[in-house]
């Protein structure tokens, strides 16, 4: 790992566990055991290394997310598989999230002092919700989700529910809480397919 990968790196950490916000230069130089002369060689300002942590942040958050989507072809059990790996894989990674969620931290403290940068971060959330609304979408034609259900509505009691999931694990750093929280959402898309199933039956 070359010194611009340390830092962001180690500042992927800080501002998980601190934000953007309260780190200090001080504190990434610490942390990636290099000078001001060595952060200036490779970025221009701490917003510049925002941009690449927020990046990096990303790459990371498909890696976890997205393990073994592809492999699966019904586009329910991709939704159920995705909140698997959000819970299993993404939001207990202490190893590169020690702080937890480093979107739902950076969203907090930005939206009101640096909202262009908030804004690059809601562009996240709202990718999210295309992607579980095209998955659902794809369900309903497909004849897993009845015709009529709202997979708007479903969207964003999914969205809602990840969210209140990240927060409070954030806050309690309970597994057994976390699982609960998660586990009900993919009990919630499963009721959904077995009153679709009852109703097609019945019919």
């Amino acid at each position: 790992m070359n010194l611009k990968e340390k830092i962001i790196r180690e500042s992927l950490k800080l501002f998980s566990l601190k934000g953007f916000l309260n780190t200090s230069l001080h504190d990434i130089l610490k942390a990636a055991n290099t000078s001001k002369g060595g952060f200036y060689n490779h970025f221009a300002s701490k917003e510049e290394l925002f941009f690449q942590v927020l990046d990096e942040a990303r790459r990371i958050w498909r890696e976890k997310n997205l393990s073994g989507l592809d492999e699966i072809e019904n586009p329910i059990a991709k939704i159920k598989r995705f909140l698997e790996n959000f819970r299993d894989l993404y939001l207990k990674d202490s190893e590169n999230f020690p702080g937890g969620c480093i979107f739902i931290t950076f969203s907090v403290e930005l939206n009101d002092q640096r909202p262009h940068l908030s804004r690059e971060v809601h562009k996240g959330f709202i990718g999210l919700k295309s992607m579980l609304k095209r998955l659902l979408d794809e369900g309903r034609a497909s004849g897993g989700l009845s015709k009529d259900v709202s997979t708007s509505a479903i969207t964003e009691m999914l969205f809602a529910g990840m969210l209140g999931a990240t927060v409070m694990y954030g806050l309690d750093r309970s597994t057994a809480n976390l699982d609960r929280s998660i586990n009900s959402l993919i009990d919630y898309l499963e009721l959904q397919q077995r009153v679709h199933y009852a109703q097609y039956v019945v019919a």
